[in-house]
């Protein structure tokens, strides 16, 4: 998706905000300054993620220096770049990555506010929050974790003060944002459904770790305050960032589907600093003189490194995403000559070569009346059902490209008409099924020699 809308003319990219997307296009105009700066394909798409999980490593690093100490930020840092989650959207060529580094430094500065914060940190503060939200609106709400810090803490008046006003700058720089993207969420987010079960007990799960590391963290080491502001100990900002953002989006989502655990991706900075500070207070406890205590660290250690070895080489593989758009534009490649016909099913996924645009620019897309740049959408606008139908019938070969078997069918009249005029003039000769699609080529019923 990224990757042929940050391809678009600016005029183009405007055209499609206006419609649907909003929510993404700081990032697609940052995108689009990158290829516009190198081309470089899929290196180029991924760069700025990966950049971008160093710069939030880092902060987090900083993070915990500045609340305890330089091997807690070390530890804290380290631990960031290695949860699965995080090295997953390193690698995307999504916005995720760079919203979790803007708030990991927001985040930063918040911190450094509360002991001596200046007029010029608050206003970096703000700033920096404005710019998460306008990356991905749903950054906001690290002010609701930030708010929660604050009442724990028992801030003074002028810190209070100063914050609701670095608040509500933030959040007023991102309204129209707010109130464009929320007049697309039906068709943005009507794919979502409420929170499963089974992500209420992983929310669950997560929170509870992260509330048991801070209790050892408090028991294990009561010295562990910001120096020079009473009370701000590390739980203090790491246990609400890990908690607050993610619980108040799955609370709403009980009325609204709003939640995807990616939108609140930088909560994980949070888990990282719990665990960097409960390691710290472990290995200070320790007894390092006896040697089969060092052993036995250096152990757990490895055992830690080699239980995430396994999730960290499956993220890398295609396996870890649910589709596979590479090897969809190999096989179509394979079947399709110049000019041949090509059928989407459903339209949505002309999006598997879209990003492939030395496949799709040689065939002939049979469905489509309006490009997606020029109708200012993601995906393009079809013909009605009536012409679809037509020119499928003036054809001896059709290339299909659709969801595995199984997968719910649309129910669209383009979509139905497809499928029925496949079925009943035509008959599959071969198939290729790639991670998350099928590929299948078909002529004429009885033709198929």
């Amino acid at each position: 998706m990224t990757y042929q809308v940050a391809h678009r003319s600016l005029g183009d990219i405007w055209s499609l905000l206006g419609n649907i997307d909003a929510v993404h296009g700081l990032y697609y105009l940052i995108m689009h300054g990158v290829f516009g700066v190198w081309d470089g394909g899929l290196l180029a798409l991924r760069a700025p993620s990966v950049i971008a999980t160093v710069v939030a490593a880092a902060g987090v690093g900083a993070m915990g220096r500045h609340l305890r100490n330089g091997r807690t930020g070390v530890l804290a840092g380290s631990l960031y770049a290695a949860i699965p989650m995080v090295q997953h959207f390193a690698q995307e060529g999504r916005s995720y990555a760079l919203v979790s580094a803007t708030v990991v430094w927001a985040c930063y500065v918040f911190v450094r506010c509360m002991g001596r914060g200046s007029a010029r940190l608050w206003v970096a503060y703000a700033v920096l929050v404005a710019i998460a939200g306008w990356l991905h609106e749903f950054a906001i709400l690290v002010l609701v974790a930030h708010g929660a810090t604050l009442r724990v803490v028992g801030a003074t008046r002028p810190v209070i003060r100063s914050w609701i006003v670095s608040a509500a700058a933030a959040t007023v720089a991102i309204t129209p944002l707010a109130v464009v993207s929320v007049g697309q969420s039906g068709e943005q987010l009507g794919w979502l459904g409420g929170p499963t079960l089974a992500v209420w007990l992983q929310f669950f799960a997560i929170s509870a770790a992260g509330l048991a590391l801070g209790l050892y963290v408090a028991r294990a080491d009561a010295a562990s305050c910001f120096p020079g502001t009473s009370g701000l100990t590390l739980p203090a900002v790491a246990l609400p960032l890990l908690v607050l953002p993610g619980g108040l989006l799955m609370t709403v989502s009980l009325l609204k589907p709003w939640y995807v655990e990616r939108y609140v991706l930088y909560s994980m900075a949070g888990l990282a600093l719990l665990l960097g500070c409960a390691m710290d207070s472990l290995v200070r406890s320790m007894p390092w003189c006896s040697l089969r205590v060092r052993f036995t660290a250096c152990g757990l250690a490895a055992a830690s490194l080699a239980a995430l070895l396994p999730w960290s080489l499956l993220i890398r593989s295609p396996e870890s995403r649910k589709d596979n758009t590479v090897a969809v534009a190999k096989a179509v490649e394979s079947y399709a000559h110049r000019g041949d016909s090509v059928l989407f099913m459903p339209a949505r996924r002309r999006e598997w070569l879209l990003s492939a645009p030395s496949v799709y620019h040689k065939i002939d897309d049979l469905a489509l009346d309006v490009t997606p740049a020029t109708s200012g959408t993601l995906h393009g606008t079809e013909l009605p059902a009536s012409v679809i139908r037509a020119r499928m019938l003036n054809q001896d070969k059709i290339i299909s490209l659709s969801d595995p078997a199984g997968q719910p069918l649309d129910t669209f009249p383009e979509e139905v008409v497809k499928r029925q005029v496949l079925k009943d003039h035509f008959e599959r000769c071969a198939r290729t099924k790639v991670r998350g699609a099928q590929i299948s080529l078909y002529v004429r019923t009885g033709q198929c020699d």
